[in-house]
């Protein structure tokens, strides 16, 4: 730990400038092993710009007008946070086949941004030493997130002191360390909470009395929306009532829109909170028949005519990808790089299951799973999609891997393509007939039990 932030402010004093700041916003980078072919900025989830690699598979941009605060940057189908004001000069490297862990920034606007990306590491890290802990007693488990804690805002002061952080980039600093360990004992009384008194309670959340929640400026910034979200959970709870139980149930949900509305202020901050919500509600299948209920009392709630017509989308999306209905066809490449539909590709009752070229240990892992089911299931068609469209690497490593690349296809819009097959998560699988039309449409090919779809 000592090693990282002595590293961590080598490189502080180094990067530390201290001329007047101009108005522009200069950001660029180059990403190693790029896993498409363009960055995306995104700022309150609104795309901002597209930017293409190079043959070097750099990108670079002057921006003469950029809103300070928060933005995304993506390369599909990874994403981080970086912190942009006026004055900024950032150069930032990835390496897309480790992506979080390889960020690096370079340049005057560096430092608070490599502090919050290193934060990430060291939570990651913790986390492991902190999972052994929760079966501890509440002060216990308070007395180790207290010393966690303040070991960070030591370092945040030294860094302050050194670059001279504006108001809102002390905010979005402090917020970067503060908030994860404020998660962490939300989800303690989550866990060991049931019961507790009012004495008990007024004890363990007396750090809550620190927090704001009204904070605009971090409305979309994952650390912060994380605490909420288990605020609210836990708020959402009467004293006596499990999570574990409860989690995932429509009713469960309601109540926790009850929660933002009674205690959250600000309309960005609320709407945002509630459109995760209602982005989990709808995409639990298990609550279809419960999703209208939930819809009207959304309605009530949310004040952002953007996010109603993403949820409604979304929902009209699911609806869709039900059971005998047709799949929605997406353009697909296939291993010639030539362009096809997807209603082309079936013959025989198939399942389509998904990878990425940036997570190689999960594709190994599921074209073992394929191998074994196209044993057990021969009148089954089974074939993998990339979520990114073809590099010169792919081909590569399926003959590497012995795969038929006639059963291998990429998306050339992963973005429209995830809107339409309702794509979240990489364990996802699709069960259609010969004809295309829906078996499953929300299958998980990493569940234990997934064979049994196929019987």
């Amino acid at each position: 730990m000592n090693k990282f932030w002595n590293y961590f402010f080598l490189l502080v004093l180094i990067s530390c400038q201290k001329d007047k700041k101009a108005d522009h916003v200069f950001f660029g980078g180059q990403i190693i092993n790029p896993s498409s072919s363009y960055v995306t900025l995104y700022k309150d989830n609104q795309r901002i710009d597209s930017l293409k690699l190079d043959e070097s598979f750099r990108f670079y941009k002057k921006y003469d007008s950029l809103d300070l605060g928060i933005y995304k940057i993506e390369h599909i189908p990874e994403y981080n946070s970086v912190f942009l004001e006026k004055g900024d000069s950032i150069w930032i490297r990835i390496n897309a086949s480790a992506f979080n862990e390889s960020i690096f920034y370079s340049g005057k606007g560096a430092s608070k941004n490599n502090f919050m990306t290193d934060l990430q590491l060291v939570f990651e890290n913790e986390n492991k030493f902190l999972s052994t802990k929760y079966s501890n007693d509440r002060i216990s488990f308070n007395s180790i997130i207290d010393s966690l804690l303040l070991e960070k805002k030591e370092k945040w002061i030294l860094m302050d002191s050194l670059i001279e952080l504006s108001p809102i980039a002390q905010k979005i600093t402090q917020a970067a360390y503060i908030y994860p360990y404020a998660t962490k004992r939300e989800r303690y009384a989550l866990l060991r909470g049931i019961n507790w008194n009012k004495k008990q309670d007024s004890t363990f959340f007396k750090y809550r009395k620190y927090l704001n929640y009204g904070e605009n400026d971090l409305a979309f910034f994952d650390p912060y929306i994380m605490y909420l979200m288990n605020y609210i959970n836990e708020r959402a709870l009467d004293s006596s009532e499990s999570f574990f139980l409860n989690k995932g149930k429509t009713k469960f949900n309601i109540k926790r829109l009850e929660v933002i509305e009674k205690e959250i202020t600000g309309s960005v901050l609320k709407n945002n909170l509630a459109r995760a919500i209602a982005y989990e509600e709808i995409l639990n299948y298990e609550n279809h028949k419960e999703h209208d209920k939930f819809l009207q009392y959304y309605f009530t709630v949310n004040s952002s005519k953007s996010h109603l017509n993403e949820v409604l989308t979304l929902h009209q999306g699911i609806r869709q990808m039900s059971k005998n209905k047709i799949l929605p066809r997406i353009s697909l490449q296939n291993h010639k790089l030539d362009t096809i539909r997807s209603n082309n590709i079936f013959k025989n009752p198939t399942v389509i299951y998904f990878w990425s070229q940036t997570q190689m240990n999960h594709f190994r892992s599921t074209i073992q799973k394929v191998k074994m089911l196209e044993l057990e299931y021969p009148d089954y068609d089974f074939i993998g999609i990339s979520i990114q469209p073809y590099n010169e690497i792919v081909t590569q490593v399926h003959q590497m891997m012995q795969i038929d690349q006639n059963k291998q296809y990429a998306f050339l819009n992963f973005e429209n393509a995830s809107k339409k097959w309702i794509i979240r998560l990489l364990n996802k699988a699709i069960i259609v007939d010969k004809n295309g039309v829906i078996i499953n449409g929300f299958a998980n090919f990493a569940s234990s039990d997934f064979s049994k779809e196929l019987r």
